[in-house]
């Protein structure tokens, strides 16, 4: 056996770890070990590990992190800094003012400088939040919360900050860490902003303002003629005069008339003043100022000194169109053209009857009445196609297909349970024995004025039924066929319960609608005359007295026992009898309307059969949640003794779903 002796020393020792002393940078290697510790983290001889954060040393204070500790706390400190300008006129130097932010968990610093209009210097963030060494020789260390006092100098990158001034947060957070601040230190006064702040000489104000915010957006509209006739080639122009209220300014667009050779400029004046006399050369820039200086002298020692010139002698005055000058009626001089003003819009005669009082707007007539256009006839229909397809082709040389009312398609297309379809029970107005018999359906198609005519099939009858009529529209009879009008169609308001139709030379008498159909008509009474109870009563109170005694006598008569209603049979031969102009419809539609409509009794066997069949359909086989179900609903048992005393049967789970 070895015997193995370790030194007393290691004795309990746990970590031999080494710590890495070479790295590699950008493919170098580089000795990084001056700043490690030895074998299991322990120092060397003679080295010093030191602090990463100005945090409370372990065994100290809170056992919370620094990150949890102090989370969102920022000390907030006032500086400036001094900035050479080397190639400046007006200033040497310049102080910049900035704030510097110091955070708590992690002892990362942000410089920010304020923003400040016009200044033409990039502000805002000038260190990014980070940590930062101390200046050399000490650069191997970080600033921490020991290194900030008031009217002092600290070096970030250097450059040197002079720390002014801090808030109540920061100052309170000091205090209580012992640190003794210095009184606040003031900034220096910036050559340069004092400067800037001097109020300018000669000074005069002139606030437009004012106008641009009452007048934004309001422009004048003129219609105007130039007579361009005296040129070579010249003609009539129509123009538009467009005066802006903001700023008095005027632009003249061009009314170009198609086919009339000439190009389409956007612009016949851009938008500028108008000055009242053409100049005969224009004014170079500058020439013309809104102020006039007078130079009293100059030196390179003393500088130099103007004054304003109060009395204008050496201004140039020019007179522009105003509002004012603006008149139908008037003449406007643009840039030596003569241009007349013929009319103007509701918005400027509104604006000068408000501001001038002027009342007469009378356009100048300058052109001649436009000739009416000629009659162009259409030739009657030739029998090719349909009426209106063969319109189309006479009006244009490349024929279009006929347009369809869309918006009446949409409105009364069938949506849901909402046919939109008329149906009417009908039979054939005939003399044959056979056709006297038959049974039709006719169907009107809202959402394009359409007719279908379908006959039920009836045994043993000797005739095929089905489809009778294919839809479409159906030409109202006694109409030439060859003419230039378009016929008329049938219209919904020509179908009603008595009425008599002919289609296609055979005659139908409408003699029954189906519930939808009555429906519909009644809650539309103002595209149906013959379902609107207004007009209906209308005609009954055209009645003679001496008729409507005998009415009287007669619902006394056909109500002995005074209960308040007759069978519908007397009320319909009661208004058939009397001479005031009822339909068949009209009648029912006064009998539904004060008719007393009892609620049919609910049957339970088709209810039941119903859920059977749907449950079977649908292959369902939880019952025993849906019996739950029906007990939290029914928790009193109140439907079961609804339904014993109403003798409903018993509905077990075997009748709902019946073994297969």
């Amino acid at each position: 056996l070895r015997k193995v002796f370790l030194p007393c020393g290691n004795l309990g020792k746990e970590r031999f770890h080494k710590s890495q002393h070479f790295g590699c940078s950008n493919g170098v290697p580089l000795f990084v070990g001056s700043a490690k510790p030895g074998i299991g983290g322990e120092l060397l001889a003679g080295q010093e590990i030191k602090p990463k954060y100005s945090v409370y040393p372990r065994g100290q204070g809170s056992y919370v992190p620094s990150w949890v500790a102090f989370d969102k706390q920022v000390l907030c400190f006032e500086a400036y800094f001094q900035e050479a300008v080397p190639q400046a006129r007006d200033e040497t130097y310049r102080i910049r003012k900035c704030k510097i932010y110091f955070y708590l968990e992690d002892d990362t610093i942000q410089v920010v400088e304020p923003e400040y209009k016009n200044s033409g210097i990039p502000q805002g963030t000038l260190i990014c939040r980070q940590r930062i060494p101390l200046p050399p020789p000490d650069d191997d260390q970080f600033y921490n919360i020991f290194h900030f006092n008031l009217n002092q100098q600290m070096v970030l990158y250097s450059r040197t900050f002079t720390v002014t001034d801090c808030d109540s947060f920061t100052r309170n957070f000091l205090t209580e860490l012992g640190v003794r601040l210095n009184d606040r230190a003031a900034v220096p006064a910036d050559p340069y902003s004092n400067l800037r702040e001097q109020p300018l000489r000669p000074y005069e104000r002139r606030d437009t303002l004012k106008q641009f915010l009452d007048h934004d957006r309001k422009v004048l509209r003129f219609y105007c003629f130039w007579d361009d006739k005296d040129s070579v080639f010249g003609d009539p122009r129509e123009l538009v005069l467009h005066y802006f209220l903001a700023d008095d300014t005027i632009e003249i667009r061009e009314v170009i008339s198609p086919n009339s050779g000439r190009d389409n400029v956007p612009k016949f004046l851009h938008r500028s003043k108008l000055p009242k006399c053409a100049l005969a050369r224009m004014k170079q820039p500058g020439e013309i100022a809104d102020r006039t200086l007078l130079n009293v002298f100059s030196s390179t020692s003393k500088g130099e000194r103007y004054i304003l010139d109060s009395l204008k002698t050496g201004a140039v005055r020019e007179e522009f169109y105003k509002d004012s000058h603006l008149t139908v009626g008037g003449e406007v001089n643009v840039w030596g053209r003569k241009v007349i003003i013929t009319d103007c819009d509701d918005f400027t005669k509104d604006y000068y009857h408000s501001k001038y009082g002027i009342e007469d707007f009378t356009p100048v007539q300058y052109k001649a009445p436009p000739t009416p256009k000629p009659l162009r006839p259409v030739p009657p229909y030739n029998g090719f196609g349909s009426e209106v397809d063969s319109l189309s082709s006479c009006q244009g040389l490349l024929p279009k297909p006929p347009q369809k009312d869309f918006r009446k398609f949409m409105e009364k297309d069938r949506c849901g349970l909402n046919s939109n379809v008329l149906n009417f029970h009908a039979k054939m107005v005939t003399n044959d024995p056979v056709d006297r018999d038959r049974v039709f359906i006719i169907s009107f198609y809202l959402c394009d004025d359409s007719i279908s005519v379908f006959e039920p099939p009836q045994r043993n009858s000797g005739v095929l039924g089905g489809k009778f009529l294919e839809r479409g529209r159906v030409k109202k009879p006694g109409q030439d066929l060859f003419k230039s009008e378009v016929s008329e169609c049938f219209t919904a308001q020509d179908l009603y319960v008595g009425a008599t139709l002919c289609l296609n030379n055979k005659h139908f008498q409408l003699l029954d609608a189906d519930e939808y159909t009555f429906n519909y008509m009644e809650q539309h009474a103002e595209e149906f005359p013959k379902a609107n109870v207004g007009n209906i009563l209308s005609k009954l109170r055209s009645i003679p007295e001496e008729k409507q005694s005998e009415i009287r006598k007669f619902l006394a008569l056909s109500d002995p026992s005074n209960t308040g209603f007759i069978p519908y049979e007397s009320f319909r031969a009661l208004l058939m009898g009397l001479d005031c102009g009822l339909s068949e419809h009209e009648v029912l539609v006064l009998g539904r309307c004060f008719s007393e409509r009892e609620q049919p009794e609910v049957d339970a066997g088709l209810m039941l059969a119903v859920a059977q069949d749907f449950l079977k359909k649908k292959h369902f086989e939880e019952l025993p949640d849906m019996a739950r179900a029906f007990a939290h609903h029914d928790r009193h048992n109140v439907t079961t003794r609804h339904q014993s005393c109403s003798h409903w049967p018993h509905i077990s789970e075997q009748q709902l779903v019946p073994a297969v």
